[in-house]
């Protein structure tokens, strides 16, 4: 009876060590990909987040804010609440969304992407130099007027810092000045220079209705108006609907930034001259690949600096429908 006990006892012991031994497995990290508004460029960005969460074994949810800055604050709260991985955002104002970001920095890692905070304690910022892209635009502007006009510029806030750069971009190209990413012009009145006068910049908050009266407003207003820029995504196909509606497709050249269908599809039809593009499938992935392996305690995924530069490219009619394949090809798209 004692062998027998004496077995038994042995038996137990050494199952309880067995699933002592026995490896668990690793959980999934938990990541967040938190957008500046609701739109078609983000859709893009979510099938990048999508495919690299397949690749790198994480979760990661697409957060679209629909109402400012107040939206996301609630948004990234939540996600800290829930003990949330990683984090990824674009920053609505990040002037004055440090204290929120600095606290998210403090929680769990963080980065930007799109549009950076600097002064924030994100760990890097994912995406292109928006003054140069700015620039980049500024040269199509030239390249559809050469001899010059009156400019319109439209964007949908100028508090997120890419807006701004993207902005300043434009006009320091167009005025033929230095390459200065840190200058600064006022927010609204004219800009005169030699060839170019930008008679304003309007923006709208993401109000696609209030987006498309601006333009309507600006060709009423500006008889002499030759060429708009929209510099967010949905301002050039909204532009374009205004300029067609008042009769004056080819009048008004458009300038455009980022890759919506009508956009593509606009440059197609000689209705838009050029967009400037970034790659939000890439700022998707990215994010996702650097926040996975950051949790599994990675960190030569963070790039050096603190910058994870994505060139913007200049889209025109001799090479539209090769990028436009190429995007379908990245999303799934028909």
């Amino acid at each position: 009876m004692n062998k027998l006990l004496l077995l038994l006892t042995t038996l137990a012991l050494a199952a309880c060590g067995s699933d002592s031994d026995t490896p668990k497995q690793e959980a999934k990290p938990q990541l967040a990909f938190v957008t500046n508004g609701v739109g078609p460029f983000w859709t893009i960005a979510s099938k990048g987040v999508e495919a690299a969460a397949k690749k790198f074994d994480a979760h990661a949810e697409v957060q679209m804010p629909g109402e400012g800055v107040a939206d996301q604050k609630r948004i990234v709260q939540a996600m800290l609440a829930r003990g949330i991985d990683g984090i990824a955002i674009s920053p609505i104002d990040p002037d004055n969304q440090t204290s929120l970001l600095n606290e998210a920095a403090a929680n769990t890692n963080l980065i930007t992407h799109d549009s950076d905070a600097p002064k924030s304690n994100r760990l890097a910022f994912i995406g292109i130099d928006n003054y140069s892209a700015g620039r980049e635009c500024g040269k199509l502007v030239k390249e559809a007027l050469p001899d010059g006009g009156n400019i319109m510029i439209f964007v949908g806030r100028l508090e997120q810092l890419n807006a701004r750069q993207r902005r300043q971009g434009v006009i320091d190209e167009l005025l033929d000045r230095s390459f200065d990413p840190e200058r600064r012009d006022p927010n609204s009145g004219v800009i005169t220079g030699d060839k170019y006068t930008v008679l304003d910049t309007r923006t709208d908050q993401f109000d696609y209705a209030k987006a498309k009266a601006q333009v309507e407003d600006a060709i009423a207003k500006y008889p002499d108006l030759n060429g708009v820029v929209g510099l967010f995504a949905y301002n050039p196909p909204l532009a374009l609907e205004a300029i067609k509606e008042a009769g004056k497709t080819g009048e008004i050249q458009i300038i455009a930034f980022d890759e919506e269908d009508p956009t593509l599809q606009g440059i197609i039809d000689g209705h838009i001259y050029g967009t400037v593009v970034q790659n939000p499938y890439k700022y998707g992935y990215e994010s996702v690949r650097i926040l996975a392996a950051l949790k599994r305690g990675d960190r030569s995924v963070l790039p050096k600096g603190g910058v994870l530069d994505i060139p913007a490219r200049q889209i025109r009619k001799d090479n539209v429908a090769a990028f436009w394949s190429e995007l379908k090809q990245l999303t799934g798209a028909k």
